[in-house]
């Protein structure tokens, strides 16, 4: 069998161009027993930011949102500020990405220890599945820790949309943490100041091949984020599920909306409040689908934790302060395991 680092050296795409069945590491669909909610029952939160800032309905859409976090960790965000056009563009010119010939896209490939660059995710410990997908992650902001070589100049609009939606992206960042901290009775800037006006965002497009045998792959296996928070642009091809209350809730598409997830780091800032959510993508046999995930991270070095005005008598501090907890996630998810309980209080060992 070929050794895991030289499969990953090889696209998911070109394998299914070539008429491949998926290889052994790739499978990993053994047990189906927690039922699935599709799109159509799925009841995942919608979150009118047309309605938090105006005074008029702010309370309603702002216990809409708390609640949303506090049961699902996650919400579909309309009325956010960036233009339908826009997020048409960033779909197209991911499309237009993946669709081109593999030896142009292989231009900018990584290696496969690398998170930059074309490609998949650097290799798992042994024993871990692979994801049935492919990926271009670019870091975007700030702009001095971009790396030029690695921006595709095909096709020819890619830069210049990606520049214009970093831009709306960090105002949506803004928006998000200042509606967050609202929900919650605090300061408004508090996330802002604890994510650092540096912080991270890193893009990430992702390209899930058509699949023979979606019952036997994942396009993406069940983890939680370990950013502060993410936000995911789909397309129409349904395959996104969040866990919640013991089953996979497929999360419907629509258009004009961000789906906002909360990761690991969110959820030590809230002391627990809001939860970070285990979800996954499924594979589909007819059609590849495309979604574009946007990164938002504290920045490196900096100490995170719970917020003080959500430490007192009925809730105790749940965690710890942290710093690069986003380097304690990877370790755990290359293991397939979870992190966050390194940060929690009782926990002693920090490794």
């Amino acid at each position: 069998m070929m050794p895991v680092a030289a499969l990953l050296s090889k696209r998911v795409q070109e394998m299914v161009q070539n008429g491949e069945e998926p290889p052994p590491p790739y499978i990993c669909r053994d047990d189906e027993s927690i039922q699935i909610v599709p799109s159509a029952s799925s009841s995942v939160p919608i979150v009118d930011f047309g309605l938090i800032f105006p005074p008029t309905r702010q309370t309603q859409e702002l216990q809409k949102l708390r609640s949303a976090l506090t049961s699902w960790g996650c919400f579909q965000a309309i009325n956010h500020g960036i233009s339908n056009t826009l997020l048409n563009k960033v779909r197209q010119v991911a499309r237009e990405f993946f669709e081109q010939p593999m030896e142009q896209k292989k231009i900018i490939s990584k290696g496969v220890e690398e998170f930059e660059g074309y490609g998949a995710d650097p290799v798992p410990e042994e024993g871990q599945s692979l994801d049935w997908s492919d990926r271009l992650s670019l870091d975007v902001y700030p702009e001095h820790t971009r790396k030029p070589s690695l921006w595709p100049e095909h096709p020819s609009p890619f830069r210049d949309v990606v520049e214009e939606y970093t831009l709306k992206m960090k105002e949506a960042t803004n928006v998000i943490s200042r509606a967050i901290a609202k929900s919650l009775d605090l300061e408004e800037n508090c996330f802002l100041n604890q994510f650092g006006e540096q912080a991270p965002l890193q893009v990430r497009f992702n390209y899930y091949s058509c699949c023979t045998r979606p019952d036997l792959v994942l396009g993406l296996k069940p983890h939680a984020d370990g950013s502060g928070y993410t936000i995911i642009l789909q397309d129409d091809v349904e395959g996104l599920q969040v866990h919640h209350d013991g089953k996979w809730f497929t999360v419907p598409t629509i258009s004009h909306a961000l789906l906002v997830l909360m990761g690991d780091q969110m959820e030590i800032m809230t002391n627990g409040i809001f939860k970070s959510p285990v979800h996954r993508v499924l594979a589909n046999s007819e059609r590849e689908r495309i979604s574009v995930a946007m990164f938002y991270t504290p920045e490196p070095n900096k100490e995170i934790g719970p917020e003080q005005g959500l430490v007192n008598e009925e809730q105790p501090q749940v965690f710890k302060k942290v710093k690069d907890y986003a380097d304690t996630h990877w370790k755990y998810y290359q293991r397939g395991m979870r992190a966050i309980h390194v940060a929690k209080v009782s926990h002693r060992c920090c490794s």
